[in-house]
């Protein structure tokens, strides 16, 4: 998938309003609640979400560079998701469906990921790790020996890119867009201009996965940010614009070999974007991030790494993520 396909998903530009109070009055805007007093705020983002079965698409699309910055290969994962909440289902916690799970390979040819079709979890608002370690409670056993639409046994490295992307929409979709339970979260945002240091800076989830991936990998965030950086329009419905911004973060990932040795790839990342969430349904109707990643891995010193035994290969990677609210909502 080239880069246009992000843009053909339809996404309806967001247009940043004028926060001053003299042109409030001349503002309209489909679904702005009847009782905002003003768009300057104060704003409630602690408020709950309207109950309703809701459909996301998220398109990743990677960009890998050479250090001199050329590019060399690019490749696409395209997740989608139809949620059902608990307040619809009787029961604690948010109910996933994975519709489709779609990769488009660095040769361009797209396939799917067959055993995630119709697979369901149950997501629990504010949970970080379980007690198994896994973050949101994304069971890693699911993620092993996933094989494509064409019978190819995905490889470590593909394999966690579609972990990560159900870890990516539940740390926007909940844990940067919902409260916090002590603070330090959205609701902690009143006013446009209003910036606050998120409770997930510096912290470090493993970033651990089956058995291709060791526990003691880690992504460390920096001092990560959220800043209410106005209104603006997604799908012609009033929304918050919410930035985010993980600050200087860094990673390391240990992946064994077949002999027991290991190859240990270090690196630093920054991802900066926005949300966009519904004002009258606290819905998040589009996530916009751009993040770079820049990495050395080590290969060991081993034989069967031939040539190549002991050599550092460097990396850059840029990621581009949208996130859209489609589908009809209930």
């Amino acid at each position: 998938m080239i880069g246009k396909t992000i843009f053909r998903l339809g996404v309806t530009a967001a247009v940043v309003l004028c926060l001053a109070a003299s042109v409030s009055a001349a503002v309209e805007a489909k679904g702005l609640p009847k009782g905002l007093a003003g768009i300057t705020g104060p704003f409630d983002f602690a408020a709950p979400r309207t109950p309703g079965i809701r459909e996301y698409v998220q398109d990743t699309f990677l960009i890998h560079m050479n250090t001199k910055g050329r590019r060399t290969s690019t490749e696409s994962l395209i997740l989608r998701l139809r949620c059902v909440p608990s307040e619809l289902r009787g029961k604690p916690g948010d109910e996933y469906t994975c519709l489709e799970f779609k990769m488009v390979k660095k040769d361009g040819k797209t396939v799917t990921i067959p055993a995630l079709a119709g697979w369901t979890y149950v997501f629990t608002s504010g949970s970080g790790e379980d007690e198994k370690g896994q973050v949101f409670g994304i069971p890693h056993a699911k993620f092993e020996g996933l094989v494509d639409s064409d019978g190819v046994p995905l490889d470590v490295e593909h394999g966690y890119f579609v972990y990560n992307s159900f870890i990516d929409f539940h740390g926007f979709d909940d844990a940067f867009a919902r409260p916090i339970p002590g603070g330090h979260g959205i609701q902690d945002l009143k006013v446009p201009g209003q910036s606050i240091i998120h409770a997930a800076a510096n912290t470090q989830p493993p970033v651990n996965l089956g058995k291709g991936i060791k526990e003691g990998s880690y992504f460390r965030n920096g001092e990560a940010k959220l800043t209410f950086k106005g209104l603006g329009l997604a799908d012609d419905r009033a929304c918050a614009v919410i930035g985010f911004d993980s600050g200087e973060s860094t990673l390391k990932m240990i992946m064994p070999t077949a002999s027991g040795a290991e190859i240990v790839t270090e690196g630093g990342s920054e991802y900066i974007g926005d949300l966009y969430i519904d004002l009258e349904t606290r819905w998040v109707r589009k996530i916009a991030l751009d993040e770079f990643v820049i990495s050395e891995t080590e290969l060991p010193k081993a034989a069967e790494f031939g040539p190549m035994s002991g050599t550092k290969i460097q990396g850059y990677t840029v990621r581009h993520l949208l996130t859209r609210l489609v589908g009809k909502e209930n």
